[in-house]
């Protein structure tokens, strides 16, 4: 009898179900896929999951004064049998991944000032680990100081060989002010290379810094190279502040690029501008540029490649490639050749609403990928208009009625343009998972929209004057400035119907949308209104995690719950209350035979959701 139990036992200690499986990388792997082999949580027992333990950063004391300026958007990573994880204030953790007891903290001392104001608030989404040949275990992160910090992963001090004493300048430009770049996403690493993108504020002039990407050895700090997405005079920005992705057999690094400054008037750019609001992929040790792929075309809508690109093996309709599979602001999803960046699934130039603003310049057709079909609505009539009662429903239509509305890629104009899915919309940073074993993506997307006025420069101050809590931005040295508010009607619910937050999957066999579900609710929006409007879906910010147990996890949405969904059928199965906004995205291990979801509660100023510094892991019970 007792060989028996053993036998069983040791059954249990090498069945692949139960083999530890870790989280080694931001996006999961190198690639993106934030896909997980653990299969312990299953539809059939996911209703059981309970809260494991809980972590705090810290910041809610050691940051009290700034705290309402930050967003906690971090995704843990788990190499050498500890968690990683960093604040909004970019101070470095290590965690044991069974009991979230702290091991060891880094603090970078960044500047805490409440008065600094960052364009993606204070906020770190993650860090990297790296284990040279030296067989010493590595973790960088990119900090607002403009530091590249290299970490002994066993003792989170300093490795003084790297830079100067630990830390190597990434970019040295002097600032017009403070908060004019900072670095939220993490760093990627392949071939010993380290590369970092930033992120440059929007909307502040048209000679905006250049959102250069640079590159250093991942032993020595040394610098390596460095590549600027702007190619010419009269503008800026084009930065990467998405997290990135690497092939390290191919020896390529994929950047998403963002949209040159200013964002919503363009007439200085005279230039090609193919590398902004694109897929960029460089040779990792030179920075040569191998293709690009532009999402859309002189960018007058802030409509940034937001999200990692996500490496795949596609087959679509029975051919099969090594892809990059791209989520964008506008609810697209584009499938691309890795090798040649050329559209695997057909993106087809459609004619786009004409009438630019005076002196800009409008490209005549934008891309359009053939398949999946749009995964966030672009067209609303004043009639589509959404209120809870008539009164408010009327403010709405009066609203859409006022603007210029010509539907997808409609200019910007000073009568005032609505802008839909709004700029925040479709798939943003969070990105999306792939079971590649399935060959089905899953992905969320939020459904809002932004009406964006230009404003003659010699009308700013006084517009600023008679709406002094409105985003209204300069554009300084260019003929307009801007005004982008969100279209909500007087109770502060969106004019445009819902859902307002979806979670999608993709088959891309055929690239038919197999479901399409709602993502969260009203609840923590307007107490009690979820019992009237039932599941309306509300915007988002995070990402999915899917698993061989057939479970797709995420936050993201406003109402403070991490959800379990079924990966075939699209059902909620399961939802964790999160003490503050889940806007991260979570991420899944198995640890001792245990497995295990962890995600950041810690809320986010661009959403208002409650702010809060716990990292929580949720498992079955012993």
């Amino acid at each position: 009898m007792n060989r028996a139990l053993m036998a069983i036992g040791c059954m249990l200690v090498v069945s692949p179900a139960f083999a530890d499986t870790g989280w080694p990388q931001y996006g999961g792997d190198q690639g993106g896929q934030r896909h997980s082999s653990a299969a312990q949580l299953t539809p059939g027992n996911v209703a059981r999951l309970r809260q494991a333990w809980s972590y705090s950063t810290g910041v809610l004391t050691r940051h009290a004064g700034s705290v309402s300026k930050s967003a906690f958007e971090n995704t843990p990573i788990l190499n050498e049998a500890k968690l990683f994880v960093c604040s909004s204030f970019q101070e470095v953790s290590a965690l044991d991944p069974g009991s979230g007891k702290e091991i060891w903290r880094f603090d970078p001392h960044v500047s805490d000032d409440a008065k600094i104001n960052y364009p993606n608030s204070f906020n770190c989404r993650g860090v990297t680990y790296w284990k040279g040949g030296d067989g010493r275990g590595r973790i960088y992160l990119a900090a607002n100081n403009r530091r590249l910090y290299a970490l002994d992963a066993a003792t989170g001090k300093p490795i003084a060989s790297f830079g100067d004493h630990g830390a190597a300048v990434i970019d040295d430009r002097k600032l017009e002010r403070r908060g004019q770049m900072q670095f939220s996403s993490p760093p990627i690493i392949a071939r010993g290379v380290v590369v970092v993108g930033s992120s440059v504020d929007d909307n502040q002039r048209v000679d905006e810094l250049h959102g250069v990407v640079h590159a250093f050895d991942a032993m020595t700090g040394a610098p390596k190279w460095s590549f600027d997405p702007i190619q010419g005079p009269r503008a800026g920005a084009s930065n990467v502040w998405a997290p990135l992705s690497v092939d390290e057999a191919r020896g390529l690094v994929f950047l998403p690029t963002s949209s040159p400054s200013p964002d919503f008037w363009g007439g200085y750019r005279t230039h090609d501008s193919k590398y902004s609001n694109a897929v960029v992929a460089l040779k990792i040790e030179s920075g040569e540029v191998v293709w690009s792929f532009q999402t859309s075309h002189h960018d007058l809508w802030d409509y940034d490649v937001a999200s990692q690109p996500t490496l795949g093996r596609v087959t679509y309709k029975g051919k099969t490639v090594d892809a990059v599979l791209q989520p964008t602001k506008q609810g697209l999803l584009f499938t691309l050749d890795r090798e040649t960046g050329k559209p695997f699934i057909p993106v087809e130039e459609r004619k786009v609403p004409r009438g630019p603003a005076p002196g800009d310049h409008l490209s005549p057709t934008q891309p359009f990928p053939v398949a999946p079909p749009p995964l966030a609505p672009h067209k609303i009539t004043p009639d589509d208009a959404f209120g809870l009662t008539f009164w408010d429903r009327g403010k709405c239509r009066a609203l859409i009625e006022s603007a210029r509305n010509e539907g997808f890629y409609t200019p910007p104009s000073t009568r005032g343009t609505i802008i839909y899915p709004f700029t925040g919309g479709g798939t943003n940073w969070g990105g999306l998972s792939f079971d590649a074993a399935r060959d089905v993506v899953f992905v969320n997307t939020s459904s809002a929209m932004h009406e964006v006025t230009l404003i003659p420069a010699d009308q700013i101050a006084a517009m600023r004057k008679a709406h002094p809590h409105e985003e209204i931005s300069a554009n300084r040295g260019a003929p307009f400035g801007m005004w982008r508010r969100t279209l909500v009607s007087p109770i502060g619910m969106p004019c445009n119907p819902p859902p307002w937050g979806q979670l999608h999957a993709i088959d891309m066999h055929s690239g038919k949308v197999l479901w399409s579900v709602p993502l969260g609710t009203t609840e923590d929006l307007a107490p009690f209104s979820q019992y009237v409007l039932g599941k309306t879906g509300a915007p988002n910010l995070g990402g999915p995690v899917s698993t061989d147990g057939g479970l797709v996890f995420i936050g993201a949405a406003m109402d403070n719950y991490l959800r379990a969904f079924d990966a075939r059928s699209g059902a909620e199965l399961w939802k964790g209350r999160l003490p503050a906004g889940g806007q991260a995205t979570p991420m899944t291990y198995l640890w001792h035979g245990k497995q295990y979801v962890v995600i950041a509660a810690g809320g986010h100023e661009k959403l208002g959701t409650k702010r809060g510094d716990q990292l929580l892991a949720f498992a079955l019970p012993d």
